[in-house]
């Protein structure tokens, strides 16, 4: 298993925003400590399926509009690491030494069709008491290298609202530009909202051909 360690605090704040609309509570309160990130177990999903609806009942990071139960997540989980892509949980030691998790994100296929097959989406949630923690930087952080490990070329932010600057400035810091936004393709919470695209190259993007294209 791929253990990666990022000491949070090493940058400003406003340089490492979490991937969430959710709004931080009392940030200031929590003391810097170390953030780890590792493979998603099973034993994980609860705290995923936690988190993941909070998001879905109170933000607009995720479309959905009712909270898949933890059989759904654990199945959405397996289906993802049996096309051998990351999924990936952030967790710290709280108060009793106890390993707790914040935050989970995991890479998708951007489409199936097969001209798409060196592009991945990205997808970041974080738990909302632990925002400005820096725990979407090193979630993402560390999708983007293993996602570069696998030889993916092209990683895709699907961000929804265009007013979700946590994300959208989550996705500046590592490396993503904006590629465009479509007004009003869903509807939460009463009121339309926006999608905004942003990508980043992987590795050598599109300066190389894949290494195993045969012509």
């Amino acid at each position: 298993m791929t253990w990666l360690r990022g000491w949070l605090n090493s940058s400003p704040p406003h340089l490492r925003p979490d991937a969430s609309t959710l709004s931080p509570q009392n940030p200031s309160s929590n003391p810097p400590h170390t953030t780890l990130v590792r493979d998603a177990e099973d034993a994980d999903i609860p705290e995923i399926q936690r988190i993941y609806a909070e998001h879905v009942l109170t933000g607009l990071a995720s479309f959905e509009e009712l909270p898949p139960d933890a059989a759904e997540m654990a199945k959405r989980m397996h289906d993802t690491q049996a096309r051998n892509l990351p999924y990936l949980v952030s967790t710290h030691a709280d108060a009793k030494g106890s390993e707790k998790i914040r935050g989970f994100a995991y890479a998708s296929l951007f489409r199936a069709r097969s001209a798409y097959r060196y592009t991945i989406e990205d997808s970041v949630y974080v738990a909302g008491d632990a925002i400005g923690q820096g725990h979407g930087s090193a979630l993402l952080g560390a999708l983007i290298d293993r996602c570069t490990a696998l030889g993916y070329r092209q990683m895709i932010a699907v961000i929804g609202d265009t007013a979700n600057a946590a994300s959208i400035g989550l996705h500046s810091h590592l490396g993503f530009q904006e590629t465009g936004s479509m007004p009003a393709v869903g509807f939460k919470f009463g009121r339309w909202v926006d999608s905004v695209r942003m990508q980043r190259a992987l590795g050598s993007g599109s300066s190389t051909l894949p290494d195993d294209y045969k012509p």
